[in-house]
């Protein structure tokens, strides 16, 4: 049960990576606008970590079945410390730190949504290819 619902999630989050590439790239202003909305809040600061954690755990659990194991348990324990440190923090840290970075990102909205696609076509390719073994 606990495998199969972190291969769901896993799915979900490369295909949000898809949706989010394809989006970018179509529709870079709303794009734009969905990344500084991360941080806007405090209810939108602990979603975003919850969903962090969750995914990161997912990845953690998962990355044993799929290819490039090591890659994909680094990606889950880098999601889970980093949601941790963002726990103890100030959520107004955090969302000063997204109005200030998140402006000068979208410069590149193009790259990131490319950069999205590769990301979310691996995860999906790499979990597919676990689930199949």
């Amino acid at each position: 049960m606990t495998e199969v619902l972190a291969l769901s999630v896993v799915v979900l989050a490369g295909l949000y990576f898809c949706v989010f590439a394809v989006t970018s790239l179509t529709m870079p202003a709303e794009s734009s606008r969905f990344l500084l909305g991360f941080a806007s809040s405090q209810r939108a600061h602990y979603i975003e970590l919850l969903i962090r954690l969750l995914v990161g755990w997912s990845l953690v659990v998962y990355a044993p079945r799929m290819f490039a194991t090591a890659v994909f348990t680094a990606f889950g324990w880098a999601l889970i410390i980093t949601s941790a440190c963002l726990f103890l923090l100030p959520w107004r840290w955090h969302q000063r730190f997204a109005q200030y970075v998140v402006p000068r990102a979208t410069r590149y909205i193009t790259l990131i949504g490319l950069c999205s696609l590769v990301l979310g076509g691996l995860i999906i390719a790499a979990a597919i290819r676990g689930s199949a073994a």
